[in-house]
């Protein structure tokens, strides 16, 4: 599998597009008003502390407070030495109003709800994550041969230095003693710069931030299997190739500038791709298709057969249907970055090895997601429950907002629906109020129906009232909106 990235530089936002075997897989998107907070340090202070919830509202100078839960806080005996009782302690024991404590945020803001915080700090570099408050030495699990992760782990525990723990990461598979070793110095020198200016620094402060779009792809994407990356900016591109001469000098050949006169995004069909991945229905090549409902308490995906009629039996129809369905979902779920409890509802099987086939197809189309995914067996409802972890807004989260006419709800009132209603306004008005006319403002699609399939019933009313009853199209109303003025 050869992998690419392309990288489009704009003004105001930054995007990146990963493609494997010329299918795009991952959309990342930067934008200056609204950049990514994950990973952040930040220097915090404790507003609230709820005891009920186990967890504290920390301010740290973002639109809105915080979250810090009771599990996420490190606690430390008089010497500074990290405690795990057996027993985890009430968060009153852990901080306390107007306390500042230096948080790293893990979760951006998501909808409604403020940034999740921690202070079990982490720094990563291209090889290795420093844990200034852990011990010990892990390996990533995306490192499948023993005989390396046993030389990982020894070559790490035997160059570390001081406190801390130590996380090997994928991109170290292979790595030489001399890179880790040097990873290791850059983390040491960055945390000491980093606890030294969160001492100094007032509540509310971003003590440390991340690396840009441009540097983090490279720092946590740019593989042996990436053959190359793409960008369309030249001062991007300088500095990208900068970062990986320092870093990652074996890749930086790989780093190219893109100064055709066609946009990036156009190559391979990105552009268009986006689009699709904003909308509810997926097609499938058989003819079948998937629908995609994202709420804020879930995502849920159907599978559908549609035009797909098989040439066997029913049964073989709906097993290849879900197989090709297997692979799309997992697509899908990386591209449009779905985060949290997904639901899947699959075609229901009869046999239980075209389940667990399908099960066993959905779990290798997800192997190669970069965020850490989870997924139950088969329900007794015939579904499939998974959870994938969420740092970032989805992709329809960042591109889109609840639509003002519905207001998320995905549904307006039917134009019969409205005329009705303005029916019993009318009434209402006629009772409350004396008047010589009234007036109806509704939208044109509202007032064709009243005048048409509805004048009965509104002669009907003129003639209860007593009053002439005038009607009035207001181009800015939408369908369900309506206002009845009497006159």
């Amino acid at each position: 599998m050869s992998e690419e990235i392309l990288v489009n530089v704009n003004p105001r936002e930054t995007r990146a597009a990963l493609l494997e075997n010329g299918v795009l897989q991952e959309v990342f998107i930067e934008r200056e008003s609204r950049r990514g907070l994950a990973g952040n340090i930040y220097q915090g202070r404790v507003r609230r502390v709820l005891p009920g919830m186990q967890a504290a509202f920390v301010e740290v100078g973002l639109e809105r407070t915080a979250f810090l839960h009771a599990s996420d806080i490190i606690r430390r005996d008089e010497e500074g030495a990290e405690l795990l009782p057996a027993q985890p302690p009430g968060i009153r024991e852990l901080v306390s109003e107007g306390q500042d404590i230096l948080v790293q945020v893990v979760k951006d803001p998501l909808g409604s709800k403020g940034a999740r915080l921690t202070t079990f700090i982490t720094i990563p570099s291209r090889y290795l994550v420093y844990l200034p408050f852990g011990n010990g030495v892990g390996v990533s699990a995306r490192i499948e041969d023993e005989a390396e992760r046993a030389r990982l782990r020894e070559v790490t525990a035997d160059v570390a230095e001081g406190d801390g723990g130590w996380i090997v990461r994928t991109a170290a598979e292979g790595a030489p003693r001399d890179a880790l070793r040097a990873d290791m110095i850059f983390l040491g020198k960055l945390w000491e710069a980093v606890s030294r200016q969160g001492r100094a620094a007032p509540a509310g402060t971003l003590v440390h931030a991340d690396l840009d779009l441009p540097l983090r792809l490279l720092r946590d994407l740019l593989a042996p299997r990436v053959e190359r990356v793409r960008v369309d900016n030249p001062q991007a591109w300088a500095r990208m190739k900068q970062f990986a001469a320092s870093f990652i000098p074996d890749m930086e050949p790989k780093i190219e500038v893109y100064q055709e006169p066609r946009p990036i995004f156009d190559l391979h069909g990105v552009e268009d791709e986006i689009a699709r991945a904003l909308e509810r229905k997926v097609p499938l090549k058989s003819g079948g298709y998937l629908v995609l409902d994202q709420t804020e308490a879930m995502t849920t995906v159907d599978v559908n057969t549609g035009a797909y009629v098989g040439h066997r039996t029913l049964e073989e129809t709906i097993f290849r249907t879900n197989l090709e369905a297997a692979q799309a979902i997992a697509r899908q779920v990386r591209l449009r970055n779905l985060g949290g409890i997904i639901i899947v509802d699959f075609i229901d099987m009869e046999e239980e090895e075209h389940r667990q086939q399908v099960l066993a197809a959905f779990e290798r189309a997800l192997e190669n997601d970069h965020a850490r995914n989870q997924i139950t067996e088969v329900s007794r409802l015939g579904l499939v429950e998974m959870t994938r972890k969420r740092t970032r807004e989805s992709l329809e989260h960042v591109l889109c907002r609840a639509c003002p006419t519905c207001h998320g709800r995905g549904s307006v009132k039917t134009p019969e629906t409205v005329c009705y209603e303005i029916f019993r306004d009318i009434l209402r008005q006629s009772r409350q109020f004396d008047f010589q006319e009234l007036l109806v403002l509704a939208h044109v699609e509202v007032l064709d129906l009243l005048v048409d399939e509805e004048a009965a019933g509104l002669a009907e009313l003129e003639s209860l009232t007593g009053k002439p009853i005038r009607l009035q199209a207001e181009s800015g109303y939408s369908h369900d909106q309506y206002d009845v003025v009497p006159i």
